[in-house]
């Protein structure tokens, strides 16, 4: 940023607290802003327009933009589909397997602009007409970096997966009832367009204001700047594009030992260390079974740009919940009386009384309803204790986070709302209604037309309950209303928090849960009913989240709305046909090894996640939560919990607003939602991402800021980049064919890679 505009700025410690009208709105990277100026020329008036927002957008972004570049051009449409195709493709087959290869939306970035750029050179510029009406040139124009943003943004709608091809897998591998191609693809598209109308919703009150700064889209824009600016003969250019390419050849180099040659390095559990055969020091050091108490990692997925990217106070209060959780709750519970039921401590499983797995395939008649006879014969299910604490801080976060944006965020949506009203008053465009300087480039472009998500929703809406209405799915019709009425309510407040904190809060386990209460009463209720019904609820949210954060990025790399629109529809349009391509490919060649009646000696066709979801539905459609929480009764005042806690940080916040704690920074959400997501036998990297965050987003962004403001988010997409290229060649060179494994040697011990041979001993 240019030295005369810095002058102007005030700067503040990092993640500080924007005041209006006496009252706080939580801002993770948001600065005061500089006090109010005498404007007596126009360059002052341009350096107080870039004043009024956040000094992390102002240390990120360009204030430059040519409306005339071309964005909708030939090599836009040939790029978009050949990364949406093999990124579609590999993120649905991945679900099936127990190892995979992640298709980074970092490496469409890089490659996309590479490529479009080597498209300028080579195609000619020859015009090609279809007929009287219809003609496009194959190379209009010099390409820019606004096709790249086009292109990206497209990739990251189709170039993923689609929650619908988990319902129809599970019923097909473990019901044996396949939905036809048509239905498959109408509801794959449609709980699609329900989410993309949703982010509507929120767009108006979450998208403009320059103090919801969208985290994650603004490391995309960071990027993206940095490859514009790469294009030219500047030293500082070349320099970081540089660097960018180093962190990604040594992060994708290193990465092999962690991931393969050196597994001893992704959790170095030093008590194991000191004491290999003693049990209580293994359970306390281990990060692979036990509570990862000074435990560290070397492995980049166990750390992750969460670092770079969460606001430090987002990074305090989910260390504080981990603390709770893997070093208090679970020694308590193992070592203490603090719960009467110790079988599978650490586990997801249902247990027996005498703690063995619960065989629940013994539960099922042959039309899938609850075996009563059967259930009486084996007994009440259990759950693991932390499975069991999950799921009350699970249902704790989902009602904390309304309570919270409520109380803390009334007043920022409150003003959106007013500029709202304000804008259809005068007829004019929101971003009109802002005069910041991205606001004031936006304002030149054409807004997306509230009709046009309107027919979106319609659209996907009457598709689904076309569906539903015909018992061609799993689920009553009257669920769907139910369903789309959550996702509407849950998207701006869910919103609000990743806007600020880059947070996003799982809302799978209460979706379940809620349709469990639903159905429970029905004669005749599907399995796969409930992950139908969470696929329905959980897009509305997830894909409005999507839409909205590449909306930011468009709001960043000024690129026109209604370009945004039309690039997620269009990549979602390809990608589902591509998901449903894959599904049918897994289903038709690796369905016995997925349902068990043959084995893949390889191990790596386990369909784990369907697995889980067919453990749901077990849970709470067979079962039904009034038979699983029979035993748990506890669990219900989660959502009390949720509904309070908030309200006590906020009454205290009240009472000592001018507090060096900052209360307002201390979001239950946050806290109860890590609390509700530690699973999987896994404490390793909380301690060690800690670190990694204190110095990047804290001493760093504070001490050395210029520092920061040049590295900090290049280094965190090149270094995820690195990594999921390193899972790439890893996946291509020894899992891809036959199966290699890495021989035993000290640092990959065959019983225990941490070497905790007492906690494997033990099993």
């Amino acid at each position: 940023m240019a030295k005369n505009q810095d002058a102007n700025v005030k700067t503040t410690e990092v993640y500080t607290v924007e005041r209006q009208n006496s009252d706080s709105n939580i801002s993770d990277a948001l600065s005061s802003k500089s006090p109010p100026q005498d404007n007596e020329s126009g360059k002052e008036e341009l350096d107080s327009d870039i004043a009024e927002l956040p000094q992390v957008v102002r240390d990120t972004v360009t204030f430059e933009d040519d409306p005339t570049i071309a964005v909708f051009t030939f090599r836009y449409f040939l790029l978009s589909m050949i990364f949406i195709i093999p990124g579609a493709f590999i993120d649905t087959m991945n679900s099936y397997r127990t190892t995979s290869a992640a298709y980074s939306i970092f490496f469409v970035q890089i490659a996309s602009h590479w490529a479009g750029r080597w498209l300028a050179r080579v195609l000619p510029n020859k015009t090609i007409r279809f007929g009287r009406f219809f003609s496009f040139s194959l190379n209009p124009c010099p390409y820019s970096v606004k096709e790249t943003v086009l292109v990206t943004l497209t990739a990251s709608s189709g170039a993923t997966g689609n929650l619908g091809t988990s319902s129809l897998s599970l019923a097909e591998i473990y019901y044996g009832e396949t939905v036809s191609a048509a239905v498959s693809l109408f509801f794959m598209w449609a709980i699609v367009g329900i989410g993309y109308s949703f982010a509507a919703i929120s767009r108006s009150l979450l998208l403009y204001d320059p103090q919801f700064i969208w985290p994650q889209s603004l490391m995309t824009a960071n990027l993206m700047n940095v490859q514009s600016r790469g294009d030219s003969d500047s030293k500082s250019s070349k320099k970081q594009m540089k660097v960018f390419l180093y962190v990604i050849a040594g992060v994708c180099v290193w990465h092999f030992f962690p991931e393969y040659i050196f597994p001893m390095t992704s959790s170095l559990a030093f008590l194991c260390w000191v004491a290999p055969e003693n049990y209580v020091a293994n359970f306390v050091g281990s990060g692979l079974g036990g509570m990862g108490f000074l435990n560290f990692t070397l492995d980049w997925s166990n750390i992750t740009s969460s670092i770079m990217l969460y606001p430090y106070w987002v990074q305090v209060v989910s260390f504080l919940a981990f603390v709770l959780s893997a070093w208090i709750l679970i020694p308590s519970i193992k070592f203490g009386n603090l719960s009467s039921f110790k079988h599978g401590l650490m586990s997801n499983s249902l247990f027996l009384a005498n703690g063995t797995r619960y065989p629940t395939s013994q539960l099922l008649t042959s039309d899938f309803q609850l075996n009563v006879t059967r259930y009486h014969e084996l007994g009440e299910v259990h759950l693991g204790a932390q499975r069991a604490y999950n799921m009350f801080f699970d249902y704790a976060a989902y009602l904390s986070g309304f309570v919270w944006a409520l109380v803390f965020g009334f007043d920022s949506l409150k003003g959106s709302l007013m500029k709202l009203v304000e804008s259809h008053k005068k007829k004019q465009s929101l971003a009109s209604q802002y005069t910041d300087r991205l606001n004031k480039i936006q304002s030149a472009y054409k807004e997306v037309p509230i009709y046009w998500y309107l027919v979106l929703f319609l659209g996907s809406f009457i598709t689904l309950l076309v569906i539903f209405a015909t018992d061609s799915l799993f689920m009553p019709w009257w669920c769907l209303l139910v369903g789309v009425g959550i996702g509407a309510v849950i998207v701006t407040p869910l919103a609000w928090l990743y806007a600020l904190s880059n947070f996003q809060l799982a809302i799978g386990t209460f979706n379940e849960l809620l349709y469990g209460y639903m159905i429970q009463g029905r004669p005749h209720r599907h399995p796969a009913g409930a992950t139908v019904f969470g696929a329905v609820a959980g897009d509305s949210w997830y894909r409005a989240q999507y839409m909205l954060q590449d909306m930011k990025i468009g709001h960043y790399m000024h690129i026109p709305p209604r370009a945004v629109f039309f690039s997620q529809v269009w990549g979602s349009f390809i990608g589902v046909f591509v998901n449903y391509g894959a599904l049918r490919w897994v289903l038709s060649s690796k369905k016995d090894y997925l349902n068990g009646t043959k084995v893949d000696h390889l191990h790596q066709w386990t369909g784990q996640s369907i697995v889980s979801y067919h453990t749901n539905a077990i849970q709470y459609v067979v079962l039904g939560p009034s038979r699983l929480f029979k035993n748990y009764q506890i669990l219900p005042y989660g959502f009390l919990l949720g509904a309070v806690a908030p309200l006590i940080v906020y009454g205290v916040y009240r009472l000592f607003p001018k507090s060096k704690l900052q209360f307002n920074l201390w979001n239950t959400t946050v806290f109860f939602s890590t609390m509700s997501t530690f699973y999987g036998n896994i404490s390793t990297g909380p301690l060690s991402s800690f670190i990694g965050g204190t110095v990047t987003n804290f001493y760093a962004f504070r001490y050395h800021h210029s520092f920061w403001q040049k590295w900090n988010y290049l280094v965190a997409a090149a270094a995820d980049t690195g990594y999921n290229l390193a899972v790439l060649l890893i996946f291509i060179f020894f899992s891809a064919g036959k199966t290699t494994l890495m021989p035993n040697w000290w640092g990959n011990n065959e019983k225990t890679i941490e070497r905790c041979f007492a906690l494997a001993k033990a099993g």
